[in-house]
Formats: structure tokens, C-alpha cells, sequence
């Protein structure tokens, strides 16, 4: 229990100085666009602030292209968007040798399903 004291307590510091900086850099953080969520089971479900105002939690949340970092949507989605990346390369090389595929498949698909394996 006191590790997650502790990491809830380290989460809430790194946002306090996240608002210092951003304060002394004259910046002003929105904080209606900022919410955390809470990940795994047995979670203590803690609250955070960013200021003087207390976030909200979300239980999932779209950031940067991944659907919701909700892993029940996130998985089938990234093998949809493997498969379409699958078909562009089968539709626009024109070689079938299995040295070319695999390096196609290397670069451009295996990255997005390792992603989503280690989430």
C-alpha cells in the first residue's frame, strides 16, 4: 500500500511542477482538456489536481491517432488498420517475393501490432 501511496504522491508532484513551469514559462495549461484515467484492476481509483482544480478521471480517452486507450477497443482496432496497411502493400509493390513482404512488413506493420501487444 505504500508503494501506490507513493507513486500516487510522485504522480500528483510531477503535476504540481508541471504547473509551476508552465506558469513560470507564461503559459496557461486548459484545464478542461486535461484528465488522467486509471489503469488495472485493484486501481485505488486516487484524484489529481492541476492547480487549484481537481482533473476528471475518464475511462478511456482518444490521444494522438490510439482510439480511447481502452484496450477492448484499442486491440481489434490496430489489427484493422495492420490489415489495411497489409492491403496497401499487396496493392501497390508489385513483387510477391517473401524477402520484399517481409520488409514492408517489418517497417510499416509489425511496429503498430508490438505497440499494441505490450499495452
Amino acid at each position: 500500500m505504500i508503494n501506490r501511496l507513493k507513486g500516487r504522491n510522485a504522480i500528483q508532484k510531477d503535476l504540481d511542477r508541471l504547473e509551476r513551469w508552465a506558469h513560470a514559462n507564461l503559459m496557461k495549461l486548459k484545464q478542461a482538456k486535461c484528465k488522467f484515467m486509471h489503469l488495472g484492476h485493484g486501481n485505488p481509483m486516487h484524484i489529481y489536481r492541476l492547480g487549484r482544480e481537481w482533473l476528471e478521471s475518464r475511462p478511456e480517452e482518444k490521444d494522438l491517432g490510439v482510439l480511447g486507450l481502452n484496450m477492448s477497443w484499442q486491440c481489434p482496432f490496430t489489427a484493422q488498420k495492420a490489415n489495411c496497411i497489409l492491403g496497401c502493400i499487396k496493392r501497390s509493390v508489385a513483387t510477391r517475393l517473401r524477402e520484399v513482404t517481409l520488409l514492408f512488413y517489418s517497417a510499416l506493420v509489425r511496429p503498430h501490432l508490438e505497440y499494441c501487444a505490450q499495452r
